[in-house]
C-alpha cells in the first residue's frame, strides 16, 4: 500500500514538471511551472461581482506571479474598473469613419475566436490565441496574441509577447488618448496593491509620474503583501517609433504609449506587429 501512494506521488510530480497548461474555469487558461501558476489568460468576457455591466471584458492576462509566488497583477480595480492585468488596448479607433474606444469596453469589442496553440514542456510554455475586433457581427481586425512563458532563472522570469494586428478589409487606425496629450494607449500592465513603490527607467532610482518620455524599457516595484516583487517591460527594437514613449503612474500602472498622439493606419495585407519582453521578479 506504501509502495501504490509513492508510486502515485512520483506520477503526479513528474507530470507538473515544466510547464503544464490547464482550463482553470471555463475560458480561462491557467498556465503553470513545476506545479506552480504562472498567469492565467482570460479569453472568456469577465466581469467583477458588484462592477457595472458595461465594464464586461475579455482577451487579457491575469493574474501573473512571480517565481515567488506573488502576484502583481490586479483586475478591475476601484479606481480604473476598465484596468485589467496584463492588456493591450486603445482609447482611440478609427473604423469605417467613425471613431471607438477600446479602453473602456464599448460598440468595438475585443472577442476571443480560438485557440491556435496551447503547449507545454520542459523549455518554455506557448500560447497561441486568435482575437477579432467585432461591432456587432462585423469584423474589423484579426488580433493574434502569442506568448512564450520561459522557465524562472533565480527570482525572475520572462516573458516573449507577440501581437499581431491584421484588418480583414478596411484600414483601421490606432491612436493614444488625445484629450490633455497624455498619449496612453497599447500594452499595459496594471499592478496589484502594495507599498513602497518605485518606478524606473535606465539609469533612474525612482522617476515621476509622466507621459510620453520615450524609454526601451520601464519598471515599476514595490513591496506586495510584504514581499518586494515588480516588472519591466522591454519594447523590442524593431517596433515602430522606438523607443515609445510610456504612461508612468505610482498608483500602479505601466503602458507603453504606442502609437501616442500621432495615429498609426494599419492597412490590409499590412499587419502590425508588437513585440515586448516582459520580466517578472521577486525583490528588485
Amino acid at each position: 500500500m506504501k509502495s501504490a501512494s509513492l508510486f502515485l506521488l512520483a506520477a503526479a510530480l513528474a507530470a507538473e514538471t515544466g510547464f503544464t497548461l490547464r482550463e482553470s474555469q471555463p475560458g480561462s487558461l491557467e498556465i503553470r511551472e513545476n506545479g506552480r501558476p504562472v498567469l492565467v489568460y482570460r479569453a472568456a468576457p469577465q466581469l467583477k461581482p458588484g462592477v457595472a455591466e458595461r465594464y464586461r471584458r475579455g482577451c487579457y492576462v491575469h493574474p501573473i506571479w512571480t517565481p515567488g509566488g506573488t502576484i502583481l497583477t490586479d483586475d478591475f480595480p476601484a479606481d480604473h474598473y476598465h484596468h485589467r492585468g496584463m492588456a493591450w488596448m486603445w482609447p482611440e479607433v478609427f473604423w469605417r469613419g467613425k471613431q471607438y474606444d477600446m479602453w473602456v469596453p464599448g460598440e468595438l469589442q475585443n472577442r476571443f475566436v480560438r485557440w491556435l496553440e496551447r503547449s507545454g514542456g520542459r523549455q518554455r510554455a506557448r500560447l497561441r490565441v486568435e482575437n477579432g475586433w467585432f461591432l456587432g457581427e462585423a469584423q474589423a481586425l484579426r488580433e493574434t496574441v502569442a506568448i512564450d512563458v520561459l522557465p524562472a532563472v533565480g527570482p525572475s522570469r520572462t516573458l516573449a509577447v507577440a501581437l499581431r494586428f491584421a484588418p480583414l478589409r478596411e484600414p483601421v487606425t490606432i491612436r493614444g488618448v488625445t484629450p490633455d496629450q497624455k498619449g496612453y494607449g497599447g500594452l499595459v500592465l496594471r499592478f496589484a496593491p502594495r507599498t513602497a513603490t518605485q518606478v524606473r527607467g535606465p539609469g533612474e532610482r525612482d522617476a515621476p509620474d509622466s507621459n510620453l518620455r520615450p524609454l526601451p524599457w520601464a519598471e515599476l516595484d514595490g513591496v506586495f503583501a510584504g514581499k518586494r516583487a515588480g516588472a519591466r517591460i522591454t519594447i523590442d527594437p524593431a517596433n515602430p517609433g522606438y523607443p515609445n514613449g510610456w504612461c508612468l503612474r505610482h498608483y500602479g500602472f505601466l503602458g507603453v504609449n504606442f502609437p501616442g498622439l500621432t495615429g498609426y493606419t494599419i492597412e490590409p495585407g499590412q499587419p502590425l506587429t508588437l513585440r515586448y519582453r516582459v520580466t517578472v521578479f521577486d525583490g528588485e
